[in-house]
């Protein structure tokens, strides 16, 4: 690895790691800007293919999305709807003839960058001790003690998990798929690989498995294996989803933002369909499993 990959991926983590241990508004203004940056190079993307989407008015609402996920968090799903349909009202204005492409794409742009991710925004501010453990201002909060993670916040702790498996299942996807990999998965991304992927899958059901046990979770057997099952086959749904949509702009990465690593999209596609299966497994499927 090249020593600018290496750095910028140290700076990514602290300030991941930074956001998600502090939660509160401190996270919601770090996802807030993720997002402003992906759909940047969404926009781009979509662009290239010769449409016109309402790129600024998308933008616009995906963050009022985040506000009320952070407030609200109950009205977000209608405020989705709502926000659809502004930007159809927008584009049906507009003195060029909006096309068919052209709403589409302003949609996806407001599901794929705006809305899935506040359900990152739900599940480390939104779930009820998050608020009730805060020790900073704007709703933040840092451990006083290091020495046992189960004095955490739940929500603190399911956000860390979840990127853990999320870790888990690329890096297992990575380093295995390129060691034993011989059977390409899919012509949307032809370096990775069906072993690759069961490997990948592999390590999201492991850190998962350890973790529902560390923490206790109801059935955390069954839980465990549920929890990584989800993260480990989403995370790589998201990243094929991602190279679907380079490939088709005829692109190798979103952006260059991120010295040897990419775009945002490129680093942040494996956590876009994860987050929301997450939430609601959490919130309706764990409790019946007590």
């Amino acid at each position: 690895m090249s020593l600018n990959r290496i750095i910028s991926a140290i700076v990514a983590i602290a300030l991941a790691l930074g956001m998600i241990i502090l939660g509160g508004w401190y996270f919601s203004i770090g996802i807030g800007i993720l997002i402003f940056l992906a759909q940047i190079e969404y926009f781009r993307l979509v662009r290239a293919k010769g449409i016109e989407p309402a790129g600024k008015t998308t933008m616009v609402v995906s963050q009022l999305l985040l506000i009320s996920a952070t407030i609200t968090p109950n009205i977000t799903d209608a405020m989705f709807c709502l926000g659809g349909t502004i930007i159809c009202f927008y584009l049906l204005f507009q003195p060029k003839m909006a096309t068919i492409a052209d709403i589409s794409s302003s949609i996806l742009g407001l599901f794929y960058c705006g809305y899935l991710p506040t359900y990152w925004v739900r599940l480390r501010v939104s779930l009820p001790d998050s608020v009730a453990m805060s020790n900073l201002p704007l709703d933040g909060y840092w451990p006083t003690s290091w020495l046992d993670l189960r004095t955490f916040p739940s929500a603190l702790i399911l956000t860390f998990l979840v990127m853990a498996c999320i870790w888990a299942a690329d890096i297992g996807a990575y380093t295995m798929g390129k060691s034993f990999g011989r059977t390409k998965l899919s012509a949307i991304s032809p370096k990775k690989t069906v072993e690759g992927a069961i490997f990948g899958v592999m390590g999201s059901l492991i850190v998962a498995e350890l973790g529902a046990w560390y923490f206790s979770f109801p059935a955390w057997q069954l839980s465990g294996i549920i929890l990584g099952s989800l993260i480990g086959v989403t995370s790589l749904l998201g990243d094929l989803t991602e190279s679907m949509m380079k490939r088709d702009a005829g692109v190798k990465d979103s952006g260059h933002l991120i010295p040897g690593h990419g775009g945002i999209l490129d680093r942040t596609d494996s956590y876009v369909f994860t987050a929301p299966l997450v939430y609601y497994f959490v919130t309706l499927l764990l409790p019946l499993m007590s």
